[in-house]
């Protein structure tokens, strides 16, 4: 789609020439006489330039500069003038001009300016989206369950996000723990400035502190530049340090003096430099432990430990697997343009009896993966791993009856099972083997003719009439 411009201004022979030339370079033009025709204009629809000259009858152009941008904050507004004067440059840039060019005309100087400026609109709505796309992400509502856990932990985000308390979260890998650590940040104060994250097992131990802190040109062999560090680049924001469970004791030391006076030096530097960033760390470790062995320093776990939140197992929310599935199912299809409606009972049942050793980031990449290969409308088991199915199948008890079995033959042996442990609880005496099943002598007679139960020391003619026993009787 061609870039739309809309020129602005009340010379007809600048807005002929002006149109004539960014025509030709293949821009889609539209004219105002006035700047309130402009205004008029930008409201009926969206542009992504306005070149608008600085002296009109009427409304000047410095003086539409902020209506514009009431309209549309976004816009890029581009300054015409024939006079040029430094002030009337300056107050039309305070005013939320990017850029401007001085009658007559150098083609060549304003083809420039125009592509660097919708090059500069093109990438801030880019970030615009992309930063929509990540709060609409991890917002607080995008962690999916129903379970007591999964509600403990929204309580705990919407507790501590206010703060500018540091969080520890804890869990095994695949949890979500990044996601809330995202939350968190997204619905904090801090929102609008960056969250940077340093996955501290995925750096190798020489590399990790100048990743954290920077370092000043000359600092090592191959230090030609200065780099800034991960918590510089944090500044005002936050620091997610994922797997801190594994990073080295020099580092741990350094993170230590930085929660307790925010500064630090780059690596080869003397000066300090004074951060003002909200620390969030994850590990799948159990730091307690690493603090008896002498891993992991003592003093650190507890500035990080002042917030704690525990990410349970997919194991320990198995009434969230259905409402997950479904939703990963949605996701799969919209990445991969399918249109698979739902999952089989049987695959669900599958799912939710697997025991998901990579939680719930496992359960994710299965449903994409089965999204991939299912060649209907369900997704049925035969679509997902073998490894799920088998390993739910070896776990089965053989006591427990498979799918593949009658309904009703299913139920008369359980049935004849719970008849069968009630009668020896009771030492054979029907009229306690019945009062612990919670139904009547007489109904339990029935039952135990019907099922063909061998009862000792007593054939049951005299209950012959008990076969009359209404339907509403038999639980």
């Amino acid at each position: 789609m061609k870039p739309s411009i809309l020129i602005v201004d009340d010379e007809d022979v600048s807005r002929l020439v002006l149109r004539e030339a960014l025509t030709k370079r293949g821009y889609q033009i539209e004219e105002a006489s006035s700047a309130e025709d402009g205004i008029k204009k930008l409201r009926q629809q969206p542009f992504d330039l306005v070149l608008l000259d600085v002296q009109m009858s009427g409304m000047t152009g410095i003086e539409a500069i902020p209506k514009f941008k009431d309209i549309d904050p976004s816009v890029i507004i581009i300054m015409t003038t024939a006079l040029g004067s430094k002030e009337t440059i300056m107050e039309a840039i305070s005013r939320g001009a990017y850029d401007y060019f001085v009658k007559p005309f150098k083609f060549e100087e304003m083809e420039v300016v125009v592509k660097r400026s919708l090059e500069r609109r093109k990438m801030e709505v880019e970030i615009q989206t992309l930063r929509e796309q990540v709060n609409q992400e991890f917002r607080v509502e995008s962690i999916i369950g129903k379970s007591g856990a999964v509600q403990d932990i929204l309580k705990l985000i919407s507790r501590v996000a206010g703060t500018t308390a540091t969080v520890l979260i804890w869990g095994e890998t695949g949890t979500g723990k990044e996601l809330v650590a995202r939350a968190i940040h997204q619905n904090s104060s801090r929102q609008e400035k960056p969250m940077v994250k340093l996955n501290c097992a995925g750096i190798p131990e020489g590399l990790l502190e100048s990743e954290l802190f920077g370092f000043e040109k000359g600092a090592f062999t191959g230090a030609v530049e200065r780099k800034i560090g991960k918590f510089e680049l944090a500044d005002q924001g936050t620091i997610f340090l994922d797997e801190i469970g594994d990073m080295n004791p020099g580092a741990q030391a350094k993170i230590l003096r930085i929660l307790q006076e925010m500064e630090f030096e780059r690596l080869g530097g003397i000066k300090s430099i004074k951060i003002d960033v909200r620390v969030i760390a994850a590990t799948n470790r159990d730091l307690t432990e690493a603090v008896k062995q002498g891993m992991f320093r003592e003093d650190l776990f507890h500035r990080l430990n002042l917030f704690s939140i525990h990410m349970p197992s997919l194991r320990q929310r198995v009434e969230d697997i259905p409402i997950l599935a479904d939703h990963f199912l949605k996701e799969a299809n919209k990445r991969f343009e399918r249109s698979i409606g739902s999952i089989s009972s049987e695959a669900m049942n599958y799912l939710m009896k697997y025991e998901w050793p990579g939680n719930v980031r496992e359960l994710k990449n299965t449903i994409e993966r089965s999204v991939l290969v299912t060649d209907g409308d369900v997704l049925s088991s035969k679509f997902l791993p073998q490894h799920v199915t088998r390993n739910v199948s070896e776990k089965t008890p053989a006591s427990v009856p498979r799918l593949e079995m009658d309904l009703a033959e299913t139920l008369r042996n359980v049935e004849r099972q719970l008849i069968l442990d009630a009668l020896e609880r009771a030492d054979g005496v029907q009229r306690k083997a019945a009062k612990l099943l919670g139904i009547t002598e007489r109904v339990l007679w029935y039952k135990i003719k019907k099922l063909e139960i061998a009862v000792p020391g007593g054939s049951g003619d005299q209950f012959e009439a008990v076969e009359e026993v209404n339907e509403h009787e038999e639980t």
